[in-house]
């Protein structure tokens, strides 16, 4: 009958439209995990190369890195999961985007492993101006054009980098005690 065809193809194109959502989402998904790999690179790197300079700082760093981990690997879990109903999928590409910080850290520690046993001052200024100079390229070119597209009025970001800001001149205080 034209009615049961009439609701075959509203079925499709709600198929079809629920496909396209999941695909969008399953790329969205990719992207932010991608763009997190290379955001937590340089902060395996820095963490491990403050962690040689002073203990304290290194864990302050590491408490800092591994607090906002957190939704950084939501971000990328949840378009996974609501793309493909898969919780091991999400969680496997979060693990993964994460992965990225011990490689970091691992390349801090091969380039001062060859260095010998005694890195100089020199190498530690050019590890930490390497990880700075990502970092600030991270922040510009990544973070802050995100932040201000979902709030295109600046209602809440300009607030909340100052409160990070403050969240992490408290955390370095109290690690000062």
């Amino acid at each position: 009958t034209s009615a049961a065809a009439a609701a075959a193809v509203l079925e499709r194109r709600e198929s079809r439209r629920q496909a396209e959502k999941a695909a969008q989402l399953q790329r969205m998904g990719l992207n932010t995990a991608i763009a997190i790999s290379i955001h937590n690179f340089p902060e395996g790197l820095a963490t491990f190369v403050a962690t040689l300079v002073d203990p304290s700082v290194g864990a302050t760093l590491a408490i800092a890195i591994g607090v906002h981990n957190i939704p950084e690997g939501l971000c990328v879990a949840l378009p996974i999961y609501y793309a493909t109903d898969s919780r091991l999928k999400g969680f496997l590409f979060a693990l993964i985007s994460g992965i990225s910080e011990p490689i970091g850290a691992l390349i801090g520690w091969l380039v001062i492993r060859s260095t010998g046993d005694d890195m100089s001052q020199l190498v530690y200024g050019i590890l930490f101006g390497l990880v700075a100079g990502m970092m600030i390229m991270i922040c510009v070119l990544e973070l802050l054009p995100t932040a201000y597209s979902y709030d295109p009025t600046d209602k809440y970001v300009t607030h909340s980098i100052g409160a990070g800001m403050a969240v992490m001149a408290a955390s370095l205080c109290l690690f000062m005690v």
